[in-house]
């Protein structure tokens, strides 16, 4: 225990003074967040390199550890592969997080990663071999643990990144949850385990001292992917000893809220037609920013809510199963009434859907078409007349093409000059996060104040596809058109 005291100690001071060095190098190159899409909370632009510090944070005090304190060099010794594994997999998915955040990758590739990493931590033993049924006999998983490992692991890494969507959200609710995690291995004679989750969790309390609102500096998906990965595989560890009446369904609980928001976001985005993979601002945290609270009130509420979740782990932990169901099911009653005060599963909302998805289906059917026609285009013309016909089915009455080696005037527009005083106009860069190079604008003469996001979601799927035609037929500088990350909303 003296070990993971100093690793936590060691670990919060390299997070609080390496964050704001990370920081300067972030502002210095570039790595910024620039808050110009509908659904971005903040309003100016933020490093997002933050979790290189709370990697750093985390791996220094243990390669210190390792060769100053003999004890802890037993212990690496003693559980060599699985501490190697939580090493090298650490580095391989913190090191696809910082690509992301510098240059931006697909879904297609973080799966790949991820998947990756996940079966090398099933080779060096970090197993889910059962799950726990509190209503009967533990279910054995035998050759499908393979498949359910690489899913669990995968599954809160993602969980992780997509719930960090506000200052300080992320990182507080892994903190909670590596505490909880940290707990469990006490009570289960996990050594190793507890060196781990005392240094990540000072690595990520040195890091909330800069990310807590208001925020100077986010973690980016090298922070919340590389937590995802620690909390998984640790808490695979700390499992396997368990009771098989609470076996992994305490880490379930434990990662409460991330599993739950992402199992929404899921259910959300196939009901409405939209890619699953799109962003939206459908999360837990904006429905309480919608309910009037600010975004410190949210944070905080969503950090009780995950307090009581860990806490309930910790309960589950020493019940038998009937116990256990009552836990579970009255946990499982309380937040579906929570998630219902916030507008989930409503009737009007089913009716929204629906209609949502209707619409959607339609809109991507009319984009997708535009983007064959895309992959054909030879010259900047056919790119005018694909983004002229999507506009259509946008609802845009002006459009404009706009490329950084055309001069600071658009290449093509139309309809900007005979548009009335109400015309709301919005801007979408074509390669993200690079505001001010290519980009289209649209304008919106229905008296619209704003554009809705799935209408976001279909120009950010057609600005993919001119962007890959505009690079092929040399106009716009190599990058990786993965997603979009500029929309600036003027009115004039």
């Amino acid at each position: 225990m003296r070990a993971a005291g100093t690793a936590f100690l060691a670990a919060t001071l390299a997070g609080a003074v390496l964050t704001p060095a990370v920081r300067m190098l972030a502002l210095r190159w570039g790595v910024l967040d620039h808050a110009l899409t509908s659904r971005k909370i903040h309003g100016r632009p933020i490093p997002r390199l933050g979790g290189v510090a709370i990697v750093l944070a985390f791996y220094a005090p243990l390669v210190a550890l390792f060769f100053a304190n003999s004890e802890v060099g037993r212990r690496f010794y003693a559980n060599s592969e699985k501490a190697l594994g939580l090493i090298i997999g650490g580095l391989a998915v913190a090191a696809l997080g910082v690509y992301d955040d510098l240059r931006g990758s697909g879904a297609a590739k973080k799966f790949a990663v991820q998947f990756g990493v996940a079966g090398l931590m099933y080779w060096l033993g970090f197993r889910v071999d059962l799950i726990a049924n509190p209503f009967g006999p533990e279910i054995h998983l035998g050759w499908l643990g393979l498949p359910f490992t690489m899913l669990w692991i995968a599954g809160v890494i993602n969980a992780m990144n997509l719930i960090d969507g506000l200052d300080g959200l992320a990182g507080g609710v892994a903190l909670i949850a590596i505490a909880t995690t940290f707990v469990f291995s006490v009570m289960r004679g996990e050594p190793l385990m507890i060196l781990f989750t005392a240094a990540l969790a000072g690595a990520v309390l040195g890091f909330l001292f800069y990310n807590f609102n208001p925020a100077s500096i986010f973690m980016g998906d090298t922070g919340s992917m590389f937590l995802g990965f620690v909390l998984a595989t640790t808490s695979i560890q700390t499992s396997q000893k368990s009771s098989t009446a609470v076996a992994l369904v305490v880490p379930i609980i434990a990662l409460g809220v991330p599993i739950a928001d992402t199992l929404l976001a899921m259910i959300r985005r196939a009901a409405r037609g939209v890619p699953m993979f799109s962003a939206d601002r459908g999360h837990i945290h904006h429905r309480l920013l919608a309910a009037g609270l600010s975004q410190r009130q949210t944070v905080l509420v969503l950090y009780g809510a995950s307090a009581v979740l860990g806490g309930a782990a910790l309960v589950l932990s020493f019940t038998n199963s009937s116990q256990a169901t009552i836990v579970l099911l009255a946990l499982a009653g309380v937040g579906y009434l929570a998630l219902r005060r916030l507008g989930f599963f409503t009737s009007a909302q089913v009716h929204r859907v629906l209609e949502d998805r209707k619409k959607n289906l339609g809109v991507r059917r009319e984009v997708r078409q535009v983007g064959e026609e895309l992959r054909i285009a030879v010259e900047i013309e056919d790119v005018w007349v694909a983004l002229r016909k999507a506009a259509r089915t946008l609802g845009a009455t002006a459009i404009a093409l706009h490329l950084p080696d055309a001069g600071p005037g658009p290449v093509h527009t139309e309809g900007f000059d005979d548009a009335g005083p109400d015309l709301f106009r919005a801007r979408y860069g074509l390669l993200p996060e690079r505001p001010g190079d290519a980009f289209v604008e649209l304008g919106f003469g229905d008296g619209r104040a704003s554009v809705d996001r799935d209408t976001e979601i279909a120009i950010e799927i057609l600005c993919e596809h001119m962007a890959a035609a505009l690079e092929r037929i040399g106009h716009v500088p190599a990058e990786e058109p993965e997603s979009i990350a500029t929309v600036v909303n003027l009115r004039r």
